[in-house]
C-alpha cells in the first residue's frame, strides 16, 4: 500500500499557473512599453536627423550660390518664407535641393541627401520614374515645414503653433508635428 505523502506530484494546481500567468503578463506590459518608448525615440531621432539635414542643405546651397533655394511663391511670413513640403513650392525647394531642378539650382548639385520613404511616410517621396520629388514627411505622415531667411537677415521667425519664436542667427528652421501631429506640443520635431 503506497503512503500518500510518498506520492510523486504529476502537474501544477491551477493557481501555480494563474500565478505564472500573471507573473508573465506583468513582464509582457513592462517590456510592450519600454518597446514602445523606445521606438517612438527612434522615430523622434529619425525625424530630427533629417530635419537637420534640410538645414544642412540649405545652408550648403547658401554657400555656393549666395542665394537661398527659393521657387517663385512661396508663403510670406515675418522674418522669412515658409513652405510645407507637401505642397508645390515646398516641393520645388525639395527638388531644388536634391539637384532635380534646373531652373534655380543650374549645376545639379544634390545638396540634400535624404531616405526614401514608403506611403507619405519617413522620408523624401518620389514620382513613379524617381526623377523628381513628390514631398517629404516625418516618421508619422507629417510634412516639414521649412521657413527660409528670404530676408538675408539671418533671422527668421517661426510659429508652431500659438508661439512665435525669433530665431537669431540662421538662415533656415525645419519643425514638424511629431507623434501628436500637433505643432506647438512637447512631442514636435524642431531644429531649434
Amino acid at each position: 500500500m503506497k503512503n500518500p505523502s510518498s506520492r510523486h506530484r504529476r502537474g501544477f494546481s491551477l493557481i501555480e499557473l494563474l500565478v505564472v500567468i500573471a507573473i508573465i503578463a506583468v513582464l509582457a506590459a513592462a517590456g510592450f512599453g519600454a518597446g514602445n518608448l523606445a521606438i517612438n525615440n527612434a522615430k523622434k531621432t529619425t525625424a530630427q536627423a533629417a530635419a537637420q539635414g534640410v538645414v544642412g542643405a540649405v545652408n550648403s546651397f547658401y554657400t555656393d550660390n549666395a542665394s537661398m533655394p527659393v521657387p517663385s511663391g512661396g508663403s510670406s511670413v515675418d522674418g522669412g518664407t515658409k513652405f510645407q513640403t507637401d505642397a508645390v513650392e515646398g516641393i520645388k525647394v525639395l527638388n531644388i535641393l536634391l539637384g532635380m531642378e534646373e531652373e534655380i539650382n543650374t549645376k545639379k548639385v544634390r545638396y540634400l541627401n535624404a531616405k526614401e520613404g514608403k506611403a507619405k511616410k519617413d522620408g523624401i517621396i518620389y514620382n513613379q520614374t524617381g526623377k523628381e520629388a513628390t514631398g517629404m514627411y516625418d516618421p508619422w505622415g507629417n510634412p516639414y515645414i521649412i521657413v527660409l531667411d528670404t530676408n538675408y537677415e539671418e533671422r527668421i521667425e517661426v510659429k508652431p503653433g500659438n508661439t512665435e519664436i525669433q530665431l537669431n542667427s540662421r538662415r533656415c528652421a525645419v519643425y514638424s508635428g511629431g507623434q501628436d501631429k500637433k505643432l506647438g506640443t512637447k512631442d514636435d520635431v524642431k531644429t531649434w
